[in-house]
């Protein structure tokens, strides 16, 4: 599945939340998903959770 596409479900599940739900619901679920593509990305390894975290190793 293309990222396009993915995009688009993803605009419509929150297209019909927002619409079906409300404000609140809305901001649940995409909290939910910005927690569920952080995740998903440290998983798939392009992102690296202690840049997150701001524990960085100082260099000299």
């Amino acid at each position: 599945m293309s990222r396009s596409t993915i995009g688009l479900f993803v605009g419509l599940l929150l297209g019909l939340v927002a619409i079906f739900g409300g404000f609140p619901e809305f901001l649940g679920v995409l909290v939910f998903a910005t927690a569920g593509l952080l995740v998903g990305r440290s998983l798939d390894g392009k992102l690296d959770l202690q840049d997150l975290a701001g524990s960085r190793s100082r260099r000299s």
